[in-house]
């Protein structure tokens, strides 16, 4: 698997690719200067139970803390996975 980071201006996605295929998604909005919004957390449902969610929302954990940002997490996936894994919360608002 590749993870794949696309970014705009205002937003963001970390996309898992396989054989060429996107097989899991990550986005986020831009929210002013110090933080991003995760979005939406999708897994093709082919995939579901291989943990690539948690592979996208540990690259997303990577990219903040190599930017010296913070993460408000809006999408249902990634507000479970910082209410579970307190080894991950420092990257929160």
């Amino acid at each position: 698997m590749i993870v794949k980071h696309e970014i705009t201006e205002t937003k963001g996605a970390f996309i898992a690719m396989e054989d060429n295929k996107k097989i899991g998604e990550m986005t986020y909005s831009v929210a002013g200067a110090d933080k991003i919004i995760i979005d939406h957390t999708e897994v093709h449902p082919d995939e579901k139970g291989k943990g690539i969610g948690r592979v996208l929302l540990d690259k997303t954990i990577e990219y903040v803390r190599d930017n010296n940002l913070k993460i408000v997490p809006l999408c249902p996936y990634a507000k479970s996975m910082f209410d579970r894994d307190v080894n991950i919360r420092d990257v929160l608002v």
